[in-house]
């Protein structure tokens, strides 16, 4: 089975979108995320949700042409309603607005309701990086995983992500779920067929299950216990209830396409050359990383990695040697081609 070249991949997904009215920029972003993801090696968040955002298209609870209104623009602080547009072209206007406004005040803080999925936080965090800024994006999403010490599934994975420039090296970035596994990767399993560990996941009863699609059906575990819980549920204030989106048991996941997401997001940019100079930063961020990948190797370990370590490498080598998909995901995007009568356009 041959890789396939990312940037066909991308081709090929834009024109799925913009064959459902997503106009061609937007549509192109949308099928860059998904790459993209596939590139960093998280094949969890990349083409394996083509389809997922086609249906919703479809179904009409994202709306394939974003209308994002400012509800609340004041300075430094910025509230974005995105009226069910597509998360990312939401996700990248209120990086981009961060990033101006914390060039003016040396911080800001840009929230977005009324959003949909949006790939993964990395994709944005890492605008900021790239212009002189360390940001934090955090996002709520549909119920996963339940309180801590309850039965019920109410709130989402919750994924949030932090980027800062580091000199000479890739930005050190930062991107999680708050359950033990983001919830993509558990339906990555159940594409290759695959068993999960025990810890991930309970099934409907309550019991531990290695089966991708119990786990769907029952409830993902939080990360170090109650921990998890407790970072999650501060994800969900910052961009669910500050925000005026949805919240807990109100937000919808991306996997049920016939439903409206009510997600919402927070942006936190800060402006590096308002603390100290950037050439400072950078030099003291190559002395951290240099620290942390100087310390004795553990048993079973060749190197230390520093967080986007890991996934800058992947990419370089990734669009070196094309993609390799799981064959349940090729199929589904063979599916979604003859479906769109996009056959010709389809990269492998």
């Amino acid at each position: 089975m041959t890789n396939i070249d990312p940037e066909r991949l991308v081709d090929f997904a834009a024109a799925v979108y913009a064959g459902e009215g997503v106009p061609e920029p937007d549509a192109r972003l949308l099928a860059d995320t998904l790459v993209q993801s596939d590139l960093w090696g998280h094949q969890s968040h990349g083409v394996l949700r083509l389809g997922w955002y086609f249906e919703r298209l479809r179904n009409g609870v994202m709306k394939p042409v974003t209308g994002p209104e400012f509800v609340v623009d004041a300075g430094a602080i910025a509230v974005i309603d995105g009226h069910d547009g597509v998360g990312q072209v939401l996700t990248r206007l209120a990086a981009r607005q961060a990033i101006d406004r914390a060039k003016s005040h040396g911080i800001a803080a840009v929230g977005v309701r009324n959003s949909n999925h949006f790939g993964t936080c990395m994709y944005y965090t890492l605008m900021g990086a790239r212009e002189g800024c360390v940001m934090l994006l955090a996002s709520n999403g549909g119920p996963a995983m339940a309180p801590w010490g309850g039965r019920k599934k109410i709130i989402g994975t919750n994924p949030w992500s932090v980027a800062a420039p580091a000199g000479a090296r890739p930005p050190f970035v930062m991107d999680m779920a708050n359950t033990g596994v983001a919830r993509g990767k558990i339906y990555l399993a159940r594409n290759r067929r695959e068993p999960i560990p025990l810890g991930w996941a309970i099934n409907a009863a309550g019991e531990p299950t290695t089966d991708p699609q119990a786990a769907i059906d029952g409830i993902i575990l939080p990360m170090a216990g109650h921990k998890g819980y407790a970072i999650a549920a501060v994800v969900d204030l910052l961009s669910g209830v500050l925000t005026g989106s949805g919240f807990l048991s109100a937000v919808h996941s991306p996997y049920k396409t016939a439903e409206k997401s009510n997600c919402g997001h927070m942006m936190i940019a800060l402006d590096i050359e308002a603390f100290q100079p950037l050439a400072q930063f950078s030099e003291r961020m190559e002395r951290f990383i240099a620290e942390l990948k100087s310390v004795p190797l553990a048993r079973g370990h060749d190197e230390v990695f520093y967080p986007g370590e890991m996934e800058a490498r992947n990419d370089a080598r990734n669009r070196r040697d094309g993609l390799a998909l799981p064959e349940d995901t090729r199929a589904d995007l063979t599916r979604i081609a003859k479906l769109t009568g996009l056959e010709a356009k389809r990269p492998f």
